[in-house]
Parts: C-alpha cells; sequence; structure tokens
C-alpha cells in the first residue's frame, strides 16, 4: 500500500479525484458540524484527519472517510447532555480505542454475512437519499436551512421535497441544470477525447463562472451567500490554529462519557464496515479491503480527531461513490482530499466560498442516479422473490429511516427467507407404489436442524400403515438432537403400531439409534416380488436401476 501512495502511475487521475471529492466534502463537514451543534471547524478537522491519517493507513484503495450525518444525532445529544464540546472529544478518542481493539480481535469478517441484496439495497437507497437531500440546493431554497439534513448516510425528512420546493431560486437551478447536462455530455462518446478532465471539475469552475455572470449582467439570478460554500476566515496563522480544540481530560471520569465512546464505536464501525463493503462493489477493478484493517485505521483515525478537536469519523459511501465516479484509481485520492481540506482552510478560504452549492449538488444527484438507476432494480427482480424483497425493504428502510435501520430489515427478510427455505428442503422425498405396498425413501439433507423438526415430524406422521420406509443418512453431516429424537420415538413406538417396516441407513454411531434391517434386504424382498413400479413420485425406470445397482454392487444407490 505505501508503494501504491508514493508510485507516480495514476498521479493525475488520484489529484483530480481528490480534488472533486474535496469540493464535495467540504460544505458536508461544515453541515455536519453545524446539524451536530459542534465548531464548525470541529467538521473540517474530522474532514482532515479522515483523509490524511484514515487514507494513509486504511487498506481501502478508494474509500473516503469524514464526519458522517448517521452519528448526527448521537453527536447533538451528547454535547447538549454533557454541556461541553470539549468534555464530548474524550467520547470521540474512547470510541477510538475500542475500534482498535475491536480490529485486534478480528471483528471485522461480520461484514461477509451481509448478503448481496441487502448490500445492493443500501446503495439504492443511499442513492435515492442522495437526490432527495441535494434537492433544496439543486433548486436554491435555503430557508431554514438547519432543518435539511445534508448528507445521505442517515434517513431523510419526509417533507423534504415539498419544502424545497417552496422557495425555488431561478439562478441555482439553471447552475443545476447545467451541471447535470454537462455531466450526461461527458459519458458521451463525443466528448471522450476530453473525458480526462473530471466531469465534477468542469461542472464545479462552469457553476462559479455562470453565477460571477449572474452578479454582473443579471442581478436577480445572482446567488447570495446562503447558496454558497461557507468556510471560516481566519486572518491569521494565530486564528487558524486556535480553531483547533483541546479535549478536557475531566471527561474520562463521567459514565456518560464512556456511554456515548461506546455507542459511537459500535454505530460507527457497522457503518464502516458496510460502507467499504459498498465501496468494494462499485470499485471497477473489484480490490478486497481487509475488514480487520480498516476498523484499526477508523479507531486511530477517531483517536486523532478528538485529541485535535475533531467529530468522530467513519467511513462514508458518499464521499467514497463520488470518488470512484471521478475515476480515482488509489488511495492516494482520499489522501489529496485531506490534505486540500487542510491548506484551503488555512490559506483561501474566501476563494472557495464562491463555489455555488447547486453546482455541488449536481454532481451529488447525478452520483445519487448511478447507485440508484433502473437497471438496478431490473437487475434485482430477475432474481427472483427472494433477492427483490429484502432489496426493496433496505431501499425502503435506507431511505425513510436511516442506513442501519434500512439494512437490518433488509437483513431480517433475508433471514427470514434463508429460514423458510431451510425449513422447506430437510429431506428429499421418493414414493413408489408396487403392488405388494409402498417402498418410501427419505434422503435426509447435509445439514437437518431443529427448523427441520415440524416438517420431519410431519411427514414421518402421514406415512401410510404396512410400507416399506427407508430413512438414509448418508450425505448427512449434522443432525439436531431434536430431529433425532422425533426419529428414535417413531422408530420404537409409531412404525410398529402402523406396521411400517423402517431401515435408517448411514446414521453414525453417535447417534445411538438401533440398528435396523439394511436397506439391501429391503430392496431386494420388493425385487423379488415385483418387476417394476406401479406408481412412483420419480421415473420408476430409473428408481428400478438404481435399485438393481445397489443389489448388484452391494452399496448405497446415488440421490435421484
Amino acid at each position: 500500500m505505501l508503494s501504491e501512495v508514493f508510485s507516480k502511475k495514476h498521479l493525475k487521475k488520484d489529484f483530480l479525484s481528490g480534488l472533486i471529492v474535496f469540493l464535495i466534502a467540504l460544505p458536508l463537514c461544515l453541515g455536519i458540524a453545524q446539524a451536530s451543534h459542534a465548531p464548525l471547524f470541529a467538521g473540517v478537522v474530522a474532514g482532515i484527519v479522515g483523509g490524511i491519517v484514515i487514507g494513509a493507513l486504511s487498506g481501502s484503495h478508494l474509500s473516503v472517510s469524514g464526519p458522517a450525518a448517521g452519528l448526527t444525532a448521537i453527536v447533538l445529544v451528547a454535547i447538549t447532555e454533557l454541556n461541553a464540546f470539549e468534555i464530548f472529544l474524550c467520547s470521540v478518542i474512547i470510541a477510538g480505542v475500542i475500534q482498535v481493539i475491536i480490529g485486534y480481535l478480528k471483528a471485522g469478517a461480520i461484514a461477509n454475512y451481509i448478503p448481496a441484496s441487502v448490500l445492493e439495497g443500501m446503495l439504492a437507497g443511499i442513492g435515492l437519499t442522495i437526490i432527495i437531500k441535494q434537492l433544496p440546493d439543486a433548486v436554491g431554497f435555503a430557508k431554514n436551512k438547519a432543518a435539511v439534513m445534508v448528507d445521505a448516510d442517515d434517513g431523510f425528512l419526509v417533507n423534504t421535497i415539498s419544502t424545497a420546493t417552496q422557495h425555488i431560486q431561478a439562478g441555482a437551478v439553471v447552475i443545476a441544470l447545467v451541471g447535470l447536462a454537462l455531466l450526461i455530455l461527458w459519458q458521451t462518446k463525443t466528448f471522450k477525447k476530453i473525458s480526462l478532465i473530471p466531469a465534477g471539475l468542469v461542472v464545479v469552475l462552469a457553476g462559479t463562472l455562470i453565477n460571477a455572470l449572474f452578479i454582473s449582467a443579471a442581478p436577480q439570478l445572482a446567488l447570495d451567500s446562503s447558496h454558497l460554500v461557507k468556510l471560516p476566515m481566519p486572518s491569521s496563522a494565530g486564528d487558524f490554529f486556535r480553531q483547533f480544540s483541546l479535549p478536557d481530560f475531566r471527561g474520562f471520569g463521567s459514565l456518560k462519557v464512556w456511554e456515548t465512546g461506546i455507542v459511537i464505536a459500535v454505530v460507527a464501525s457497522i457503518e464502516t464496515l458496510l460502507c467499504i463493503e459498498a465501496t468494494d462493489k462499485l470499485d471497477p477493478l473489484k480490490r478486497y479491503t481487509p475488514a480487520d484493517r480498516e476498523l484499526k485505521a477508523q479507531g486511530i483515525g477517531n483517536i486523532v480527531s478528538g485529541f485535535l478537536g475533531g467529530l468522530p469519523i467513519t467511513s462514508v459511501i458518499v464521499r467514497s461513490s463520488a470518488n470512484v465516479n471521478a475515476g480515482a484509481q488509489t488511495k492516494r485520492s482520499a489522501i489529496f482530499h485531506g490534505v486540500l481540506l487542510l491548506l484551503c482552510a488555512a490559506s483561501i478560504p474566501a476563494l472557495l466560498n464562491l463555489i455555488p452549492k447547486a453546482a455541488l449538488a449536481a454532481i451529488l444527484i447525478f452520483t445519487g442516479y448511478r447507485l440508484c438507476k433502473p437497471a438496478v432494480f431490473k437487475h434485482m427482480w430477475k432474481g427472483g422473490w427472494t433477492q427483490f424483497v429484502p432489496f426493496v425493504a433496505t431501499v425502503v428502510g435506507v431511505v425513510s429511516l436511516d442506513l442501519l435501520k434500512g439494512v437490518g430489515i433488509g437483513l431480517l427478510l433475508s433471514i427470514f427467507y434463508i429460514l423458510r427455505q431451510n425449513i422447506r428442503i430437510p429431506y428429499y422425498y421418493q414414493r413408489s407404489t408396487f403392488s405388494e405396498g409402498d417402498l418410501i425413501k427419505l434422503k435426509l439433507a447435509q445439514e437437518v436442524s431443529f427448523l427441520n423438526k415440524a416438517s420431519i415430524k410431519e411427514t414421518l406422521e402421514k406415512l401410510p400403515e404396512n410400507s416399506k420406509v427407508i430413512i438414509d443418512a448418508s450425505q448427512t453431516q449434522y443432525i439436531d438432537f431434536d430431529v433425532l429424537d422425533i426419529i428414535r420415538e417413531f422408530y420404537k413406538v409409531q412404525a410398529k403400531e402402523k406396521k411400517i417396516d423402517m431401515s435408517l441407513v448411514g446414521f453414525k454411531n453417535v447417534y445411538k439409534l438401533p440398528a435396523t434391517i439394511p436397506e439391501r434386504d429391503i430392496v431386494s424382498g420388493f425385487l423379488n416380488k415385483n418387476e417394476v413400479p406401479v406408481r412412483s413420485s420419480g421415473d420408476h425406470r430409473k428408481l428400478l436401476a438404481q435399485l438393481k445397482k445397489h443389489l448388484n454392487n452391494n452399496t448405497k444407490p446415488s440421490a435421484a
């Protein structure tokens, strides 16, 4: 990974991608700090640390870390109850230490158990949320801005769209539409020759120039400061460094601080694992991010952020997906974005404050569309109900609630379908009717759990009287104790009452089931009295051939 950072390969693409992510991350860092009732500079500090520190330590090639709106509610409540931001910083440090410990405990593998349908739903839900949340900036809505969330890592207010359209600023709409048009044109063959220039950079420059043109030629369309990027402007080096806050170490003696730190660690770790999994899916080269290394990097980042007066940090899918779409190739793009945040916050905030938020909104809306385009829904529909239902539920949950709750709903539905499928296929059932009676074979699955108890019990109870039954466990690796108990009791009691001749094949000695007549003896008796089955649940010729082969070779028949 270090060789990747210092290599000259893809240097131009990574720098330009870092520039685009920086332009997107800057207003988000400020907005999240404002929504959390923290100092605005705390959001910038978190963005700088997320880019430089975590970017350097992370094993991810394309993930971008920074302050996330998913933690806004937790941070807001904690700062309000602790009544001191410097005390709250102790919680950020504690969260970082816990994340490092989780990484060393190798708990990051939990992300591998998230189904693809849930991950796809999470991405599509985030895409829709990005579009919805960027509408206020795209149409120039500024009234009661604090009530409008600024990131797509959590849910959205139901009235966001209607609220945003109550006030439309024509100049912002023009800039957003021009930006979207440029982004679309940049995907066509006509603009392929100049596609080395990132479309996002062109959109930002175009938006800034258009607003400058409005100011000079059409003042009624010009955007005021509420529609532009807002970055604090220190007048000296001393003013800049005074914006950093040191933690009040007395906070480590507060139980509330420790409780908050634990909550932040858990939520931030889950969001990070989900985001790096999603980012790896977006990576055109399909590279893999070591989850445990990522948790360690995030933990160290949060420790540093806490000591420097920054907000808690996670891997953020909005910035990460924008990084991918901007053409980033290596982790340098994340580091560049952090360096740019540091340099620009210290040196040229006035220049950055000329950028219209509508231009950034156009970039994010286009990014959101690429995550939730109709082709994604069509693909999941073709996967069947077991894929489509969890996918749609995750989308709806992420959009209407928040990322973690949406993923939780999708996981619950996926587990439901897994359990439902497990219950329905505990064995392969084959029944053939001969003139002398029925021959029934139950071939148990590789894993038979307690979930299969009801269906196996019901099947045994419905076995016809005077039949010959073979229960084959030769391919089974695990049988739950409850299922074994049902088979044992049926063999001892119900089978004798119903005059069923039962043979148990392939059961291990550790199960302590009674010895029975070998399967070949039962089959031999049937073949001596019957040339072919009168009626069979499967192909009777195939069944007969299997039975004859079994007798001739003195081996068990293969699965039909």
